[in-house]
């Protein structure tokens, strides 16, 4: 299971090779936990809906809305430039009363868990290494080359769901990634 923070479980999600998976697969793992808040903290990732962002929430303090769910689903904080050091700061304060937190990672490092989650692209381009990972199978795809479970790849209904703010019903995409709450991520 992902850092413990007063109840909540946060995992951060850094994605490799897929700028499309890196916006999916934090979506994927917060749909799992069923109510959870998606923090981006990559400024060059693909912008992320919200009314505020993580930048106006360390800047000006969270907003009760902020602080806790209002409902189950998924909730977003985009990024709007935040310094990394401060945002951890904030979501030590979120992960007080939300259950589940994700974080959308690019390099920077975060004192939390990491998923890395890396896609099985065929030929020259296959991952390399034995390192534990999420696995995104692809079409033409391989083997995974290190532990981890391996998801199937999502379908457009699924894609177009969760790019909409929308959690698809029946995703076999999801229930793949409920199990990654319960591995050991460093």
């Amino acid at each position: 299971m992902g850092n413990k923070t007063s109840g909540a479980r946060i995992l951060g999600v850094r994605t490799f090779g897929d700028e499309v998976l890196a916006a999916l697969a934090p979506l994927g793992l917060a749909a799992a936990a069923g109510t959870a808040l998606v923090v981006d903290l990559d400024p060059d990732g693909l912008a992320y809906p919200g009314q505020r962002s993580l930048a106006e929430a360390v800047a000006e303090g969270p907003r009760r809305t902020e602080l806790r769910p209002e409902r189950e689903g998924v909730a977003y904080l985009r990024n709007g430039g935040a310094d990394v050091d401060a945002a951890v700061e904030m979501i030590t304060v979120l992960g007080e009363n939300w259950p589940a937190i994700v974080l959308r990672l690019a390099a920077t490092e975060v004192p939390f868990p990491v998923v890395p989650v890396r896609p099985l692209w065929p030929g020259f381009l296959a991952p390399q290494g034995g390192r534990p990972a999420v696995w995104q199978a692809v079409p033409g795809g391989g083997s995974p080359p290190g532990p981890g479970p391996v998801l199937p790849a999502p379908g457009r209904f699924t894609i177009a769901s969760l790019l909409g703010g929308r959690r698809p019903p029946r995703s076999r995409w999801i229930r793949a990634w409920i199990d990654v709450w319960g591995l050991p991520w460093r």
